[in-house]
């Protein structure tokens, strides 16, 4: 968690902080139906993602193995995130499991309190890739003790589910843009058609 410096501009609930940033750029690594690839398929991917990534310490040896760790981890945030959306099929048993799947991690990648004169974050005090684990999930209780959790959503519409942050005034959205929302409007539209197509009409 980071204290705000006497004097420093305060971020409102709809702030896109290097908080938000940081989990963002590490949920939005999945392959989704659109084009986008997978950025943590195997161990050269991931150190290649890592790489272009001064939050998380940069350069980094990594196996197969941490990416398979780092895909797990991801994959137990986007699920809370889509709960987050109240995605129906994330409810339930598979967000109990990334609940559970959250809380081991935390148990294995502890976080420091770093003081200064500035203020007071929390930091991983690991090295490697723990370090990389622990950056995320203190981004994600930085963010989380100082504003709206809920406000990291990600997309309902399948195969998406892009992380994104909501910066609607009511925290009401959905999509991760209104091309994904028109999708999903679209989809159910033809689907109530398919359904009303083999009833047969009223008599006046």
């Amino acid at each position: 968690m980071t204290a705000t410096p006497a004097g420093s501009p305060k971020t409102g609930p709809r702030t896109i902080t290097p908080t938000v940033e940081t989990v963002l750029a590490f949920v939005n690594t999945r392959a989704d139906g659109s084009g986008r690839r997978e950025l943590f398929g195997d161990g050269d991917s991931f150190a290649a993602w890592l790489a272009e990534r001064e939050e998380f310490g940069g350069e980094t040896v990594v196996s197969d193995a941490d990416a398979a760790v780092a895909r797990e981890l991801r994959d137990a945030l986007v699920t809370v995130l889509l709960a987050h959306s109240g995605d129906e099929e994330s409810l339930g048993e598979p967000l109990l499991r990334a609940e559970r799947h959250l809380r081991r991690a935390g148990s294995l990648h502890p976080l420091a309190t770093v003081v200064t004169a500035g203020g007071v974050e929390l930091a991983s005090p690991q090295t490697g890739v723990p370090r990389v684990f622990g950056t995320v999930l203190a981004a994600v209780t930085t963010f989380a003790q100082n504003s709206d959790w809920g406000r990291i959503k990600a997309c309902r519409n399948p195969p998406c589910h892009f992380g994104f942050f909501d910066r609607t005034r009511n925290g009401g959205g959905l999509y991760c843009s209104t091309g994904c929302g028109s999708a999903v409007s679209m989809r159910k539209h033809r689907q109530r058609q398919r359904e009303g197509g083999g009833r047969p009409s009223s008599e006046v």
